[in-house]
């Protein structure tokens, strides 16, 4: 296993632990596909917003395509007019917070939930430190050898459908 992957896999098990309930990271988004994709959001949830094709409602997917930065969901609920976040409530996410972040000419927005409280100022800080580091560290895909970008794509797969 290569450093990056190394790096890769701690960063994504601290964010499971710092969002309780799940996360979606996308980096590196070319238009509406992300170059890596890392999801543990409840299954359910996960089939029910790819079914109904709830991405392109979204409120913190809309709000990662027009600002950089963090957002605490409940900051978001004005445009929730779809009631994309009132389902998501229902799979134990009811707290959350979305990372969009831009470097080198591509960007990366994840969201992380948790069902008991507010996340702090310190772990929007947390995540949008992790968010930057993954997308930094996945920055180099094209340059990567062979071995590690398959690699990281089938840890995406396993991350998002655990066995």
């Amino acid at each position: 296993m290569s450093a990056t992957q190394t790096e890769i896999r701690a960063v994504l098990s601290d964010l499971k632990i710092l969002a309780a309930n799940g996360y979606a990271a996308a980096l590196h988004i070319n238009f509406t596909t992300p170059a890596f994709l890392f999801q543990t959001y409840p299954t359910d949830w996960l089939a029910i917003y790819s079914q109904q094709g709830m991405v392109m409602k979204d409120p913190t997917v809309l709000w990662g395509f027009e600002n950089l930065g963090t957002v605490r969901w409940s900051d978001l609920i004005a445009l929730d007019s779809d009631g994309v976040m009132k389902e998501a409530t229902k799979f134990g996410m009811k707290f959350g917070l979305t990372v969009a972040v831009e470097r080198g000419g591509t960007r990366s927005i994840s969201s992380l939930s948790r069902s008991d409280r507010e996340f702090s100022d310190n772990e929007l800080a947390q995540a949008a430190d992790m968010i930057a580091k993954l997308h930094d560290l996945t920055a180099q895909a094209p340059t990567l050898t062979d071995e590690t970008r398959v690699a990281l794509r089938r840890q995406s797969i396993q991350v998002t459908h655990p066995s």
